[in-house]
């Protein structure tokens, strides 16, 4: 199962992983399910979750120029495992990308053996009203892989995502490397997060823009469980690649997220 959001948190989520932040980390990757369920005697499970975030940043990038984002999604599980779900958020306007990006997903998660969770899928990154023109396409498929488990009070989280060379792309391939912690604060609301990812290929440098193609991304975050369904997260976030403000520098980032 997948949690929510894909910014720093919210990338769009996995096993449930406690925390926004978490969502974060995870989001790094792919989607997520929200926290909140409510499952139907037909073993189906239907969450959402809706998030204002003072910087749409994903993989380290920003995809919103700095500025804040609005974003949510809805997640449609079976207890056999199974899922679709769909993940929005507003970035930054350009001819290629438009205003909009929408995620389509769906794959499976469950425990493969005692302690360990395997969730896979394929992600589908839709910007509906992107221009293919001169500029290019810019809707291209992900697949996904990720395996968690814990290790006393931590949970650990590691993943790959790769997409195959695809005209959006530039006709070449990338990957995405990831691994993620999270611990919570015993008989407190608060939850520690960190998250490193290496990416290698096109989608480190979109558009010519950075220069490389090869990049290493982290982030430092904390979150608070404000009550059941909502949740505040302040994340630090940075990148090795060559610095440009409100994209691949570092930034402290402010989430507010309500999940149901």
């Amino acid at each position: 199962m997948r949690t929510s959001s894909k910014t720093i948190f919210g990338t769009k989520a996995k096993s449930t992983i406690v925390g926004l932040s978490a969502v974060l980390l995870a989001s790094t990757a792919a989607p997520a399910f929200a926290q909140e369920e409510a499952e139907s005697s037909s073993g189906i499970t239907i969450s959402g979750n809706a998030v204002v975030t003072s910087d749409y940043r994903f993989r380290g990038l920003s995809f919103s120029d700095g500025d804040i984002a609005i974003q949510g999604g809805i997640d449609i599980a079976h207890e056999s495992g199974f899922y679709i779900g769909t993940w929005g958020s507003s970035i930054e306007d350009s001819a290629t990308f438009g205003h909009t990006e929408l995620d389509l997903y769906g794959g499976w998660s469950g425990e493969v053996t005692s302690g360990l969770t395997l969730d896979v899928g394929l992600l589908y990154y839709f910007y509906p009203n992107g221009e293919d023109g001169a500029a290019g396409p810019s809707d291209y498929f992900e697949p996904y892989a990720s395996v968690s488990g814990s290790i006393g009070p931590v949970e650990l989280t590691s993943g790959i995502a790769y997409a195959w060379s695809q005209d959006s792309l530039g006709n070449s391939d990338n990957v995405y490397i990831y691994t993620g912690a999270s611990a919570g604060i015993p008989n407190t609301p608060i939850t520690l997060n960190a998250n490193i990812g290496i990416n290698e290929g096109s989608l480190g440098n979109p558009a010519g823009i950075v220069g490389v193609d090869d990049y290493v991304d982290w982030m430092l975050g904390v979150d608070w469980a404000i009550t059941e369904n909502l949740t505040a997260t302040l994340a630090y976030t940075d990148t090795d690649a060559p610095s440009i403000n409100n994209f691949t520098d570092s930034a402290i980032v402010f989430t507010l997220g309500v999940s149901f």
